[in-house]
C-alpha cells in the first residue's frame, strides 16, 4: 500500500521520472449543419487516412484493409476526436489534421504507468 501513496504522491509533486504525452482534440468540421454529400465523402476519407478501414467490394467477394495514419503511431483514443501520443508524434499527426482543415487543441499530460506501456508497446 506504501508504494501506491508515494507514487501518488511523486505524480503529484511533478515527479520527473514519469513520461510527458500530447493530448490531441479534434474536430474535422466548424459547422455540421451544413454537411453536404461532398464533405460527408470528405470525412469518410478522412476516417480512412486517418483510422484505417477494411473496405468489401462485389459483395463482399474482394476483401481490402486500407491503412491508416495512425497504425503506424501508438496511441490512445479516449472518445471520438480526442487521442493521446508521445511528444515525439504530435507534429506529424497535427499536420494530417490540418490538410483537413480540422480544429485542434493540444495539452501537455503526464502519462499513467498503463498509458506508458501502450505508447511505447510494451507487453
Amino acid at each position: 500500500m506504501r508504494s501506491y501513496y508515494a507514487y501518488k504522491i511523486n505524480m503529484a509533486a511533478g515527479d520527473s521520472t514519469s513520461m510527458q504525452g500530447k493530448l490531441i482534440v479534434f474536430r474535422v468540421y466548424k459547422n455540421t449543419e451544413k454537411q453536404t454529400t461532398n464533405s460527408l465523402t470528405t470525412l469518410n476519407r478522412f476516417v480512412q487516412k486517418f483510422y484505417g478501414q477494411d473496405t468489401t467490394n462485389h459483395g463482399g467477394k474482394y476483401k481490402h484493409h486500407r491503412k491508416g495514419l495512425l497504425e503506424d503511431i501508438p496511441h490512445i483514443k479516449l472518445i471520438r476526436g480526442v487521442i493521446i501520443v508521445r511528444e515525439t508524434d504530435l507534429e506529424k499527426i497535427l499536420n494530417f489534421l490540418n490538410t483537413y482543415n480540422a480544429e485542434t487543441w493540444t495539452r501537455d499530460i503526464t502519462l499513467t504507468p498503463e498509458d506508458e506501456k501502450t505508447l511505447t508497446n510494451e507487453p
